[in-house]
């Protein structure tokens, strides 16, 4: 596998990734992952839990040892396998955990400051000063950490690894601790942070919609394996596999059988490139791609039409549960989603196009069900 590093290969990369492996006992945690991410771009990894993100993360911070592979930043050899590798606090690499770490009995000047090597008190303070003032905690210098939120807190222990200048950030999970409402605000304060140095950023998640807002970039992982590196567009719109479209969203799962390079299904007919004739695939798609309309009286059923089941406002979208019927089988119950307030009429029929563009189609996998309907 080659240096995952997308439209950016033209680009130097601070950390280099390089054919890693790691395992616990019998446990193949990482197999064979190759990543690199470019100063000033952040990369999230995600994936469902153990997946072998985290191992990743640790073996680049030097938390665990190399087993196999390399890990470079630029040129300079951080860790090779057989070799020792350089020390985590040597490696010119912030760290920022889910549970921020501060010292209880350091304030948050301190706490920031702790790290600093090679300066006068007073320089270390003014740096201090600096960064605090970057995550907007500036006023709370001399307070402790107990005193601080949780939201607070992530930013003190944000500041903390941005205080030394590293080249390259490392971040696991540093969100998941806070409440939904929190988080947006601070995952948005910490984005417009980490987008303004020139280090490269690596950030651990298991939220799709996370790593959406905040990735240059994303690399998704499953049982040890990178499955898929790109932007959230690419990989929202161009999936790979049918585990990297269901991982960033709800789909709707129709089973079909090519015919003619296409796909008949309920709600129209979806073209495929690169299958055979007679190939058994599934088709999914995604609740937006199925565009609703509502019918004038008297109007005559369009080609394709389902039954609202049920109509439910979402905030700033509303989800459509649908029976649609199919040739020579059982109706079907799939899900539309449609932007701001649309709700019809429970029984009430509807007509239905289908955007193509978020209808993707894969070869049905041995022991996938024959059954239709959201995923």
């Amino acid at each position: 596998m080659g240096l995952a590093i997308g439209s950016r290969a033209s680009v130097m990369r601070s950390l280099t990734i390089d054919h890693v492996s790691h395992a616990y006992g019998n446990l193949l945690a990482v197999d064979d992952v190759s990543l690199g991410v470019a100063a000033g771009e952040l990369v999230c990894l995600v994936g469902p839990s153990g997946c072998g993100k985290s191992t990743l993360l640790r073996i680049a911070a030097g938390l665990e040892r190399l087993q196999a592979g390399r890990v470079a930043l630029d040129d300079r050899m951080l860790a090779e396998a057989g070799q020792a590798g350089v020390p985590p606090e040597e490696r010119g690499i912030g760290l920022v955990f889910q549970d921020y770490a501060l010292f209880p009995h350091l304030s948050v000047g301190d706490n920031v400051a702790f790290g600093l090597k090679g300066l006068s008190a007073g320089e270390r303070r003014d740096r201090a000063k600096e960064v605090l003032a970057r995550v907007g905690m500036a006023a709370q210098a001399d307070a402790f950490p107990h005193v601080l939120s949780g939201g607070q807190q992530q930013r003190v222990a944000l500041a903390r690894a941005l205080a030394p200048r590293p080249q390259v950030m490392l971040l696991d999970e540093p969100f998941s601790g806070l409440d939904s409402r929190l988080r947006d605000t601070v995952r948005d304060q910490a984005l417009h942070v980490l987008k303004s140095i020139d280090a490269a950023v690596l950030m651990v998640t298991h939220d799709p919609e996370e790593a959406m807002f905040m990735a240059d970039r994303i690399a998704v992982m499953r049982e040890g394996r990178l499955e898929q590196v790109g932007t959230p567009a690419e990989l929202y719109f161009a999936p790979t596999n049918a585990f990297v479209a269901e991982f960033f969203g709800e789909v709707n799962r129709l089973p079909g059988t090519v015919q003619e390079a296409q796909v008949e299904t309920p709600l129209g007919t979806v073209q495929v490139d690169g299958l055979a004739d007679g190939t058994a695939v599934e088709v999914l798609i995604r609740p937006e791609a199925v565009h609703l309309r509502r019918l004038a009286d008297a109007e005559a059923a369009p080609a394709h039409a389902g039954v609202v089941e049920a109509a439910r406002l979402l905030g700033r979208s509303s989800l459509i549960h649908l029976s649609v019927a199919r040739d020579g089988g059982p109706a079907v119950h799939l899900h539309a989603r449609v932007p701001g307030r649309f709700l019809p009429s429970e029984r009430e029929l509807v007509g239905l196009y289908l955007d193509g563009t978020q209808a993707f189609v894969f070869p049905r996998t041995e022991g996938a069900s024959e059954s239709a309907g959201p995923a």
